[in-house]
Parts: structure tokens; C-alpha cells; sequence
């Protein structure tokens, strides 16, 4: 049985952390272009999100769905996620209704606040399947904290359901409901940040996913603001032109010489460890368990 990060061994009744799945970049398409729906999933982000929400005016709303559903029966080169309009809107159950469909991989939940909110959306995901002859259970969820009442809240967000893998942070709507500067250097995110890491270290699920950057054009903003939600524990980041997924990729990926660090520390460790040692040094560092467990998942990340 797997929960969250953790997969329960049968035979022990012990629960073995699993490694995150590696997912670096979430690319959004308006869900009511079907020309850009289809593009989307073959550009290299490793998921594609058709919006129903933000990217698509009210009055296309319900009609936006029958974009989405032909483009999630096209060939693909990435997962397919759709984002549903918020919980406490009237087109989110229909949203839900029209798009669980064989080929969906996930749903992504916008302007979370409650655990409430998940539990409702999980349990109507989970009657779908079970309607339609899918996998219960299958479909993934993802829920973007982009409040102060999210952030304040993103523990029991976080420890929802089961079947929330992730959390996102929604860095527009939240410097706007608290009226931040949102600056270039982005200092006024790092409590938000923050909060996100804990809660889904606490939960037990995969690390969450960094904010969008909205100046599309800036690749040197947009990659300042990858390399902070990375020092900060993130694991991927929302992306919403084309141009930034292969920077994110980049960030969000093991370099070259990280891998090679990553090996050494690995390889000298067991050496040691074989001997009855389970400290020592390597390059001028001191490495011991939790340096060597950071290394295992760098190279569990390259091979993803």
C-alpha cells in the first residue's frame, strides 16, 4: 500500500519512504484553444495542465471542457493534468464530471483553503472512476495554495486525502490577497515557501511545486526565482509560456557535477561502511548518514 511518500511493506507492517517521482515542470495551456491544448504536450515539460480556470473567460467556461477532452486524446510526450475551477465556484463539479476521463493523469485544485475542499473533490474523483470502469485511486491530484488562509492552513491541506501527491504555490493571488510587493528577488515569498516545505514534509507527500513567474520574457528572473523555491526545498516549478520549461527542467535537475559528487560520496561511503565506519571524509568534507541519504536521492532524481 502506498500513502503519499511512504509505501507500507506487507510483510514487516513498516512503512519504506519512496524517493520523490521527479517531476520538475508543470507548463499551463488555456483549455479553450484546442490548437494550444494539443501543442502543449510537446514542448518538454514533463506535465502539461489544461486550465479551465484563470486562462478562460466565464462565458467559455463549460465549453472550454469539450476542448480539453479532445486534447486529452491526442498523442503525448508528457502527463496530462487539468486544472478545475476553484472548489467554491458553480462549474467545478461539472469541470470534475466532464474530464475524468482514461487518459487523465491528474487534477490540479486552484485556491485551496480547507481540507474539506479536498476531501470533497477526492471522494467525487473517486465515484467517477469507479462509474466510468477506471483505476480507483489512479488520478492525481495537486492543490495550489495561493492565500493567506491556504498558507495558514497547509498542514491539514496537505494531510487531506491520499490521493493528494503535491502542493503548488500560487505566488499571484497570494501577494495579492496580502497586497506584497512582489519583487525580483521574491523575500516576500520565503514564509509562504516555507510553510509549503514543512507541511508537505509533514504530510508525507512529494515536495511542492514553485510559483509561476509572470514576466514571461525575463529567463534571468524566471531563474532566480527556480533557484530560491529549490534552496527552499521545492521540487518543481509552474510555468506558463513554453520558453521557461527548459530552464525549469535545468533547475530542477541534478548538474553534471552534482551527479558525480553524488557518486563519490555514495561509492566512498559503503566502502567505509563495509569496514564498520559511518563517518568519514571525502574532497575535504565530512560525510556521515544524512549527507549520504542527500546523495542516494540526487541520484535517484538523475535517473528520473
Amino acid at each position: 500500500m502506498t500513502t503519499g511518500r511512504f509505501t507500507k511493506v506487507e510483510a514487516t507492517g513498516q512503512y519504506k519512504r519512496v524517493l520523490p517521482q521527479g517531476l520538475r515542470s508543470f507548463l499551463f495551456a488555456p483549455g479553450n484553444h484546442p490548437r494550444r491544448a494539443e501543442k502543449v504536450f510537446l514542448v518538454g515539460a514533463d506535465v502539461a495542465v489544461l486550465d479551465l480556470e484563470d486562462a478562460v473567460a466565464v462565458a467559455e467556461k463549460e465549453a472550454a471542457r469539450g476542448s480539453v477532452l479532445g486534447a486529452l486524446r491526442q498523442r503525448r510526450d508528457s502527463k496530462a493534468y487539468v486544472r478545475v475551477n476553484a472548489f467554491d465556484t458553480r462549474w467545478c463539479y461539472g469541470d470534475l464530471d466532464a474530464v475524468v476521463i482514461e487518459g487523465l493523469d491528474g487534477i490540479v485544485v486552484p485556491k485551496a483553503e480547507s481540507a474539506q475542499q479536498l476531501q470533497a473533490i477526492a471522494t467525487r474523483i473517486s465515484e467517477l472512476e469507479q462509474q466510468r470502469g477506471l483505476t480507483v485511486g489512479a488520478i492525481d491530484l495537486m492543490a495550489i495554495i495561493e492565500s493567506a488562509r491556504g498558507v495558514l492552513l497547509a498542514e491539514e491541506i496537505a494531510a487531506a486525502t491520499p490521493r493528494l501527491s503535491r502542493l503548488a504555490f500560487g505566488g499571484a493571488d497570494y501577494t495579492n490577497d496580502l497586497n506584497l510587493e512582489w519583487t525580483p528577488e521574491e523575500r516576500e515569498l520565503d514564509f509562504a515557501r516555507a510553510r509549503l516545505a514543512h507541511a508537505s514534509r509533514l504530510a508525507g507527500i512529494e515536495p511542492p511545486v514553485d510559483t509561476v513567474v509572470v514576466q514571461i520574457k525575463d529567463t534571468e528572473r524566471f531563474r532566480h526565482s527556480a533557484r530560491t523555491g529549490k534552496q527552499f526545498g521545492f521540487l518543481g516549478k509552474l510555468c506558463i509560456h513554453p520558453d521557461q520549461v527548459a530552464v525549469c527542467n535545468e533547475v530542477f535537475s541534478p548538474s553534471a557535477a552534482e551527479i558525480a559528487h553524488a557518486q563519490s560520496v555514495v561509492l566512498a561511503f559503503e566502502e567505509a561502511e563495509a569496514r564498520g565506519v559511518a563517518a568519514i571524509q571525502v574532497d575535504g568534507a565530512f560525510i556521515d548518514y544524512p549527507v549520504v541519504y542527500r546523495a542516494r536521492r540526487v541520484l535517484a532524481l538523475a535517473s528520473r
